[in-house]
């Protein structure tokens, strides 16, 4: 199997997007199945044709995209995408859309196209803390998580806690949750989650 998994590049005034850094220590192959990463712009008008180009040109069998969460401490697969750009902060290019349709033609509510909940199990299983969320935020990862699971691609958005280096917090990333919390996770720990969760399809 061919799997894609996308990051973003860090906001806001943050230098670090964790989810970003677990992009680069992916490796090129995990078990039977090869690896394409990529890095994803924070901006709500590019960061779509970005994902879009980028399975057109890799034709992956599956697609795992990756977003933080600052005020979450557990790995959260997103249940589903919802069809609102409302931005609590300017993205990278400036926009700050509020309430706005990502797309006035589709529904309100595009589900995940990978199951979730499978996810979520196997990683509690392996004693990682991990749980479902029903909310993406509405700011460019609930952006590509609609994009995503609208394609012909099976999807599933997954968000990380907003892991930093010893000594540091992330400032922002409170676009899921209103608030930023020290994360207890380390990135050698969230990538060997990760790599687990790639190694189950």
């Amino acid at each position: 199997m061919h799997i894609l998994v996308t990051g973003f590049e860090p906001f806001g005034s943050d230098t670090i997007n964790a989810s970003g850094e677990m992009v680069h220590r992916l490796p090129a192959s995990i078990g039977p199945h090869r690896i394409s990463t990529a890095i994803l712009p924070v901006a709500f008008t590019t960061s779509g044709p970005a994902l879009e180009q980028l399975v057109a040109a890799h034709q992956p069998d599956a697609l795992i995209c990756l977003g933080e969460a600052g005020g979450r401490d557990a790995i959260t697969p997103e249940v589903r995408g919802v069809n609102i750009d409302d931005a609590r902060i300017p993205d990278n290019e400036g926009a700050q859309p509020r309430n706005t349709p990502i797309d006035p033609s589709a529904p309100e509510a595009r589900p995940a196209t990978i199951d979730p909940a499978s996810v979520v199990q196997s990683l509690i299983r392996e004693g990682f803390n991990a749980r479902l969320s029903q909310d993406a935020g509405k700011f460019v990862c609930n952006d590509v998580a609609f994009i995503a699971y609208g394609g012909s691609v099976p999807a599933l958005f997954i968000h990380v806690p907003a892991v930093r280096p010893e000594g540091q917090r992330a400032l922002v990333g409170a676009e899921t949750d209103g608030s930023t919390t020290a994360s207890t996770w380390t990135f050698e720990r969230l990538a060997e989650a990760l790599q687990l969760v790639l190694a189950g399809f």
